[in-house]
């Protein structure tokens, strides 16, 4: 019999990354097509819909091309996407307005008047946040960044939009809409409109109480299926457009964060993972629910069967090096790689001559939710150069994760030893150095780690199609490189 392959797509802020994945596990191609994000006044950031949808199937197409993979050895479908981004969709499956991204906070208002009352502590009503801690394990951020700021911005401020929903999906929901004509939602990909009770993690449903408080109609949340739930079969247009057969099915699959820590292999309870992408997550699976209210961690419902996962989220990581590199290149008058601010990083001493980086580039969720929180250069003098300013970036980034995987940590009851690292960030070694010496802990950086994303996502769809077990993941996923602390460099 000729190999069976998963067609996983991660889907992130910058790019639609696409890989043709074994049900093993195994990597045998990789591409990605390039995103565009709309800037607003207010905090907002959007993206538009059908070019998700055209960046997948050119990747799909690509794929089967680079690869000569036949289409009926495609088994099945799997996306990974961006947690927290928003399409409204209308009763004929389409994007009513262009998605709203994880950056978007243009919904704070209408979170904090929904979660207002007396007496109030931290910005919220004390007996609405017992209720929603209570049955979700913890409640809407106030920047509004979170899925049902934005389906509250669109209610309140976009009514014509709001009347014509039929129903608001995360952005991987709407992607496997399309590609099945079945509207689902994982439990964890709804986590982030705080609308459901999982006090049963077996059996996650919605709460008619939480939804009238947030002003949500319950009627606009889309059914609610377990990650490994096989949706069903491509739409025969849509198999033809990807060049698959109508053979192939769909997984409802997980979020991004989801996805990375089963594509790292951290499925067992308390292994942790470390993503670097534009943003960044230290995380882990937990067999307990459990609230940390002071420093906004939780337990939420993961792909894995009666499991749930514990994080701290940065808002800003990869981003600020790529923020970085867009200063650097206009100054210079050239394109400068991601591949030469590592080099140029290398060049700057541990502690980068005393230069210091706040990451805040977009405010911060965890452990502070504080959207007003601003990025920055401390100590800057006049031998400060370009290779200074890229390591203290990276270093920057590492502080600010040490700061957020102490908190988890705490929460956990125990150390996260080691931690494996995926992620655009995890393919420079020189990162890999500084973490495990900021965090003092071994760092496993894995193989393949920019397709870790995608390669969750096949996997997950492997256990659904019944090839393999989440407790085969971590034999599956390779270590490339150990890191161990130096602690010259850890007390500096």
């Amino acid at each position: 019999m000729s190999e069976q392959y998963i067609l996983a797509l991660d889907h992130g802020t910058s790019a639609m990354k696409a890989a043709l994945v074994t049900v093993s596990g195994r990597v045998a191609a990789f591409t990605a097509v390039k995103s565009s994000t709309r800037l607003l006044p207010n905090g907002g950031a959007e993206q538009d819909p059908d070019e998700w949808w055209r960046a997948l199937a050119r990747a799909s197409r690509t794929l089967l091309a680079q690869t000569g993979v036949a289409p009926e050895d495609v088994a099945a479908v799997s996306v990974s996407s961006m947690f927290s981004t928003t399409v409204a969709v209308d009763k004929d499956g389409r994007a009513a307005c262009p998605a709203i991204l994880w950056l978007d906070g243009r919904g704070a208002p209408w979170v904090r008047k929904a979660m207002d009352g007396f007496p109030r502590v931290m910005g919220y009503g004390l007996s609405k946040m017992i209720r929603f801690i209570r049955k979700t394990g913890g409640g809407p951020t106030l920047t509004g960044k979170d899925d049902i700021g934005h389906a509250l911005f669109i209610k309140h401020e976009r009514p014509e939009i709001y009347e014509r929903t039929a129903f608001f999906l995360p952005s991987k929901d709407y992607l496997n809409l399309r590609l099945t004509g079945r509207c689902a939602a994982s439990y964890d990909s709804m986590t982030l409109f705080w609308a459901s009770d999982s006090r049963d993690i077996r059996r996650v449903r919605y709460d008619e109480g939480l939804c009238r408080t947030l002003g949500l109609d319950p009627e606009k949340l889309p059914p609610l299926v377990p990650s490994t739930e096989i949706l069903g079969p491509l739409l025969p247009s849509v198999a033809t457009e990807l060049g698959l057969t109508g053979k192939t099915v769909v997984a409802a699959s997980s979020p991004d964060h989801q996805c990375a820590g089963v594509g790292a292999g951290a499925v067992a309870d308390y292994s942790g993972h470390l993503y670097i992408g534009t943003s960044s997550w230290v995380q882990c699976v937990v067999p307990f629910k459990k609230t940390d209210v002071l420093h906004s961690i939780a337990s939420f419902p993961t792909s894995i069967p009666g499991r749930y996962y514990t994080a701290n989220e940065q808002d800003v990581a990869g981003g600020c090096l790529a923020f970085l590199q867009e200063v650097l290149s206009g100054a210079s008058g050239r394109e400068i790689s991601f591949e030469e601010m590592d080099r140029m990083a290398a060049t700057s001493p541990p502690g980068a001559r005393g230069l210091i980086f706040t990451p805040w580039l977009n405010g911060e969720r965890s452990p502070v939710d504080d959207g007003l929180l601003r990025g920055g250069f401390h100590n800057l003098s006049r031998g400060i150069g370009a290779g200074d300013m890229a390591r203290a970036v990276m270093e920057g980034v590492a502080a600010n994760i040490r700061w957020s995987l102490k908190y988890v940590e705490r929460f956990i009851g125990r150390p996260m030893e080691p931690l494996r690292f995926v992620g655009g960030g995890a393919r420079s070694e020189l990162w890999c150095r500084i973490l495990a010496d900021t965090l003092d802990r071994t760092i496993l950086q894995m193989e393949d780690p920019l397709e870790a994303n995608a390669r969750g996502a096949a996997l997950i769809a492997s256990v659904g199609l019944g090839r393999i077990a989440f407790d085969d993941v971590p034999g599956l996923v390779p270590v490339k490189k150990v890191f161990t602390p130096d602690k010259k460099n850890r007390d500096l």
